[in-house]
């Protein structure tokens, strides 16, 4: 029998209109479409770099945000492009235990525990971890940094932490096996393991797991007391400095963690005319966290964002361990362009963005790679033990800068990194001291010749500044006769384009060739000015002396001419004798 109910559909729903059958057009047309369509990936960690949204619309307020959004994709989620739209966040808080780990001492009495630990590599943190720490100056930096890229970006190109800085500031290890984990721990194999490596209770481990926030699964690392100076250490620290720069790049994050010693010293070391003051007594043998007194900088962080937003190339030491090289030279492996890992935590490392940092000539880098799953770490433990194959190549580099440290770029450069990145973090009427007729306050990163040699000659000064007292007098007139050099050079050369004009000979300075290096330099003064004698029928005018008062009493009398002169012997009796009077 026959039923007088309207067809269904496939949805459940019902309909009046008879169902007709697509055609062979349609269903091909629909082929095609799910063929077409993207399938999303499915990250089971949640990783802000994964966020690839093609349909973002650039952001209001340009030019403050990037005109391309083709590089920072999720710079609409960035706390700078709130910052840039009115809102502000506080200074972070700051997860740091530099001041727990210097009070732990290792003595004789602890012995098989300070082997173990000087053979892992990390007993260089527990003399330079810092005991304090800037949160407007870290929170400020944290504002620059870029996810996609993990570099901070600053007016004037990117700047990121390298392995080189790891290992210069900390000498901890930076070569050696990646830190893999297959897979997170469960709760009761966290606590079993716990009970086994530490020795606590059941109650106690639970207590343990509970409450703290280090991750149990980095036991499995110490199972083997006898392997645990093959890990790269070095490489761990930076891959979890970048994920914890990453996290507080979202404007509702509040804290930033990671090993932030690492952080303030790369900022002290390349930005030392902002931020830090040098210890005179350090030397080149211990590491280079240091070498900077610790103090809390009394800046707010509108004061520091101010500052970095007219930072500018000439500023940055670009260069800061050249000292350092003696005692320990540049490690190669700095060069690696791939991804580093710390456990689950996978980030990428992008040397060829600051090619400035290694004394090279900035050129515009590819696109940055987003770092792949962790559940693909076996791949990454395999790229990073033939790191070798993986570094950049000669060509990539490109040329070397003309003046050591002086930040050199192409001349595109500028133009291109204008268009993909967020220069300055805030619009001049949310500055302090904002007038309406304000100019704009972007810098100008023109680069020339002669800003490359002034800042090669303010890299030398600093140096010769900042340095300990290990320098000798060779260093450091050697450094002066260098930097003055560069500068006399580049005044020839602009001279070189105007009309010469003859200088006297007795007033020319001996030409920086000619000059020893290692000497002190000569300087030749100009002769005294010639003074021309009196005539000889020279009259001085007559002396007018006016009447004393009334209450004063009348001058001496005039000495007779024809008198002798008192000899020295009366000179001095008379004036013993004035002085005695005095005295009574």
């Amino acid at each position: 029998m026959m039923s007088d109910m309207p067809p269904r559909t496939r949805g459940g729903y019902t309909s009046t209109a008879p169902r007709r059958r697509p055609t062979g057009s349609e269903r091909r047309r629909r082929v095609q479409l799910r063929e077409v369509e993207p399938v999303p990936d499915r990250d089971p960690v949640e990783h802000p770099q994964h966020d690839r949204d093609e349909t973002d619309e650039v952001l209001e307020g340009a030019p403050g945000g990037p005109i391309d959004r083709c590089i920072l994709r999720s710079f609409h989620k960035h706390v700078a492009a709130k910052i840039w739209l009115g809102e502000d966040r506080a200074p972070l808080k700051l997860v740091n235990h530099g001041a727990k780990l210097q009070l732990w001492v290792l003595d004789a009495e602890r012995s098989r525990i300070s082997e173990t630990v000087q053979r892992s590599g990390l007993a260089p943190l527990i003399s330079c971890s810092h005991r304090v720490a800037s949160r407007p100056m870290l929170s400020a930096f944290c504002e620059r940094w870029q996810p996609e890229t993990t570099t901070f970006h600053l007016p004037f190109g990117e700047m990121t932490i390298t392995l080189d800085d790891v290992a210069s500031i900390l000498h901890i290890p930076i070569t050696g096996s990646m830190i893999s984990f297959s897979q997170p721990l469960r709760v009761d194999d966290a606590n079993a393991l716990l009970v086994e490596l530490l020795g606590t209770t059941d109650v106690e481990a639970s207590r343990e797991t509970g409450a703290t926030s280090v991750g149990v699964v980095y036991l499995e690392l110490f199972r083997d007391l006898s392997m645990v100076g093959r890990y790269a250490w070095g490489a761990a620290c930076l891959a979890f400095l970048y994920r914890q720069l990453t996290t507080a790049t979202r404007f509702e994050v509040r804290q930033l963690g990671g090993y932030l010693t690492l952080l303030q010293a790369w900022i002290y070391e390349h930005f030392p005319e902002m931020f830090s003051s040098p210890d005179l007594s350090y030397i080149e043998s211990r590491p280079r966290a240091l070498r900077w007194r610790l103090h809390v900088i009394p800046d707010s962080l509108q004061s520091v964002r101010e500052r970095l937003d007219r930072l500018q190339s000439s500023d940055v030491c670009w260069e800061p361990y050249v000292d350092h090289r003696v005692e320990h030279p540049f490690p190669d492996i700095a060069w690696f362009s791939g991804c580093i890992k710390c456990g689950l935590v996978v980030e990428p490392y992008h040397p060829e963005r600051v090619l400035r940092q290694f004394g090279y000539i900035q050129t515009i880098p590819p696109r940055p790679f987003a770092p792949p799953r962790p559940e693909r770490s076996i791949l990454l433990d395999q790229y990073w033990e033939r790191w070798t194959d993986h570094v950049l190549t000669d060509q990539s580099r490109g040329r070397r800068c003309q003046y050591s440290g002086s930040g050199e770029s192409v001349a595109e450069y500028m133009a291109w990194y204008d268009r993909i990145s967020h220069r300055i973090l805030q619009p001049p009427h949310l500055r302090s001291g904002f007038t309406t007729d304000a100019r704009s306050s972007l810098p100008s990163h023109t680069a020339s010749t002669s800003d490359s040699r002034n800042a090669r000659a303010l890299t030398l000064l600093r140096r010769v500044i900042s340095g300990g007292r290990q320098q000798s007098g060779d260093y450091f007139w050697g450094a002066l006769n260098e930097a003055h050099s560069i500068l006399v050079g580049s005044d020839e050369t602009s001279a070189s384009h105007s009309t010469p004009s003859p200088a006297p000979a007795s007033h020319s300075t001996p030409s920086p060739a000619t000059r020893p290096f290692f000497s002190p330099p000569t300087f030749v003064y100009p002769p005294p000015a010639s003074v021309d004698p009196p005539p000889a029928s020279y009259d001085p005018p007559p002396l007018i002396v006016p009447p004393p008062p009334a209450s004063v009493a009348p001058p001496a009398p005039a000495a007779d001419p024809s008198a002798p002169a008192p000899d020295s012997t009366t000179c001095t009796a008379v004036y013993v004798r004035s002085k005695r009077k005095k005295k009574t």
